[in-house]
């Protein structure tokens, strides 16, 4: 069905919603995702530095204790 919608048919739709909606909600609403979007980026790299660290924290030392006091 969404095959034979072609470019007037998205125009058409376009016209509608701005219609219904007005530029000023459209340009807002636009913006709350441009900031949801931003959040989640910065939610997704914050919790891979986390497990990241976590990591880190968790590796050890597997080296035996005889070459741990050599060095």
């Amino acid at each position: 069905m969404l095959n034979n919608i072609g470019l007037p048919g998205l125009l058409l739709i376009a016209v509608v919603v701005l219609v219904l909606f007005g530029r000023g909600k459209i340009s807002s609403l636009m913006g709350e995702v441009g900031k949801g979007i931003t959040a989640f980026k910065k939610g997704v790299n914050d919790g891979t530095k986390e497990l990241e660290d976590d990591a880190a924290l968790a590796a050890k030392d597997v080296s035996p204790e005889t070459d741990k006091d050599k060095a």
